[in-house]
């Protein structure tokens, strides 16, 4: 039935507690889980002290560090630069440990020129930021990791076959040993994971099927019902949610969604220019080819002809012809 604006109840505008309007999605539409490549989903399941315990074993799974991280304390993401003209960055997650490691956890949706430029500058804060304010300080520094989650293939990138995870540090490029082991750059490529749920093995290939995933599942899969992950799905399931949270959500999702149309587009955009100028650059080549084999064909003629006009002016000369006048001088 029809609302008497014309509108249907899943279309109507509704208000959030921040005074914004948006256009509600249908729960068809949402799924039962919440997508976690949202902002609203990556920051609720991994950006809240209640959660934490998911975010620890997330980074566990992953960095496999000795000793493994047993607590983790949130700081404020945003980053201003020394001086006022630097440009202020902002991480999806930063956190520290009591020992004073530092943890970057970016969430990285669309291909982006120079991302890997992009997350060493990142990195790039909570290293100097340790010699702030030090008063007598020797340099030394806590680690520094920086785990990317990215929805797109890296490029140049030599990948072994099913390679999906890529752990970066400082080596000796010639003995390929070890430099420095206070920074490692983690990159978790989803596109490239192709594991079935009934083959998941260790923590890092369920941690990167639920990302992959968790918005088209219906149920929490059999190779994951453990504690960690049953939380997950709870904290993941849009019925558990409250309507204000509903509707941040749904905001989320469609910027999500929006941006990945906007970017589509502009593919299709950039493969018909790209076909177009292909099509232009082989028609410009067959008149060039064209143009060349006349140019070569009159400079043949031309060629011809000087040696015609040699051959008379021969012929002139020794019958003693005007070359002016045709006629035979005295």
């Amino acid at each position: 039935m029809m609302a008497a604006s014309g509108k249907s109840k899943e279309e109507k505008q509704f208000e959030t507690a921040s005074g914004k309007t948006y256009k509600k999605v249908s729960e068809a539409d949402r799924g039962v889980y919440i997508n976690p490549l949202t902002d609203f989903g990556f920051k609720r399941l991994f950006g809240e002290e209640a959660n934490k315990d998911l975010l620890i074993d997330f980074l566990n799974a992953v960095l496999h560090l000795k000793g493994g991280i047993r607590d983790l304390t949130y700081t404020n993401p945003e980053r201003k630069g020394r001086i006022k003209t630097d440009k202020t960055v902002f991480f999806d997650l930063h956190c520290i440990t009591k020992a004073g490691d530092r943890f970057i956890i970016e969430m990285q949706k669309l291909s982006q020129t120079h991302y890997r430029d992009r997350s060493l500058y990142y990195a790039s804060f909570p290293i100097q930021e340790q010699g702030l304010k030090q008063k007598k300080w020797n340099y030394e520094l806590h680690p520094v990791y920086s785990v990317n989650i990215v929805n797109f293939l890296l490029d140049d990138i030599i990948r072994k076959e099913n390679q999906y995870i890529f752990y970066i540090q400082l080596m000796d490029r010639d003995t390929h040993k070890l430099f420095y082991d206070k920074l490692l750059l983690v990159y978790l490529e989803l596109p490239g994971f192709e594991i079935a749920a009934e083959d998941l093995k260790t923590g890092v290939e369920r941690w990167m099927y639920v990302l992959k995933h968790l918005s088209k599942l219906n149920e929490l899969p059999d190779a994951l019902h453990n504690k960690i992950f049953t939380k997950f799905f709870e904290q993941a399931k849009i019925a558990n949610m409250t309507p204000d949270e509903i509707k941040q959500y749904d905001q989320s999702l469609k910027n999500y969604r929006d941006m990945y149309t906007v970017f589509n587009e502009y593919k299709s955009e950039l493969a018909a220019s790209k076909k177009m100028l292909a099509s232009m650059s082989k028609t410009i080549a067959i008149k060039d080819k064209a143009l060349a084999s006349n140019q070569k064909a009159l400079a043949s003629k031309d060629k011809a002809l000087q040696k015609a006009l040699a051959e008379i002016t021969k012929l002139q000369r020794k019958y003693g012809i005007n070359s002016e006048t045709g006629e035979k001088g005295n």
